[in-house]
């Protein structure tokens, strides 16, 4: 399998059912009490962090997803996490909803917020980059998506294109990915390994392939 430069293979690997995803979650921060857990789901582009988090957001119905792209939009690559923690995170932990305009979608007019109710339980926060020691206070438990990074770039292609543009795009984006996921190794952090794809015969609708943290 070809993964990220200093990455750690998983193993282990099991099948497990999308609620018992979800508890494991849940049980990795017990003392939440009065607010919704934030849970953070990172992974290279074309891992299936979006996919994963809309599965996970139906299966625990009083919940939404905030999605780092919306945060990093004519912005930054990666370096958004202060507006994040600021914007979204920390009311979340006071309990609070959220509507908020980043400045970049104000200066182009991008129509529409941020938005989160108050009340949820869970709050999937998707997101290449989203698992880093800057914010590790505000989230309480991760999944990493690990896969062969040759299927995901595939994937990525099916879904973005590769016209010059998008090319030139991807590139620019892997100049700064790779040294960030070199410095802050989000596979070791995470809580839970999700494959991406599964090579292990299960249910796509109702069952996920998992591993324990891969070691540092």
């Amino acid at each position: 399998m070809r993964l990220h430069p200093g990455e750690t293979e998983a193993a282990g690997w099991r099948v497990v059912t999308v609620p018992d995803a979800v508890r494991q979650l849940r049980d990795a921060s017990p003392q939440v009490a009065g607010r919704p857990r934030v849970i953070a789901i990172d992974g290279r582009g074309g891992a299936g962090k979006t996919t994963l988090a809309e599965r996970l957001r139906k299966a625990v119905p009083n919940s939404a997803i905030v999605h780092t792209d919306d945060i990093a939009w004519n912005h930054a690559y990666f370096d958004w996490g202060a507006v994040l923690a600021e914007n979204i995170l920390q009311p979340l932990h006071r309990g609070a909803g959220v509507d908020f305009r980043p400045a970049a979608w104000i200066a182009h007019d991008r129509p529409g917020s941020i938005t989160i109710p108050a009340g949820a339980d869970f709050i999937w926060v998707e997101g290449t980059g989203i698992i880093r020691e800057e914010l590790a206070r505000w989230l309480d438990a991760s999944i990493w998506i690990q896969g062969d990074l040759q299927e995901q770039e595939r994937l990525l292609v099916v879904r973005d294109g590769d016209s010059p543009e998008q090319l030139e795009h991807v590139a620019k984006w892997l100049l700064e990915e790779l040294p960030f996921m070199l410095r802050e190794r989000p596979w070791a952090r995470a809580t839970m390994i999700v494959a991406g794809p599964a090579q292990i015969d299960h249910d796509p609708d109702t069952e996920l392939v998992v591993a324990p943290p891969a070691s540092p």
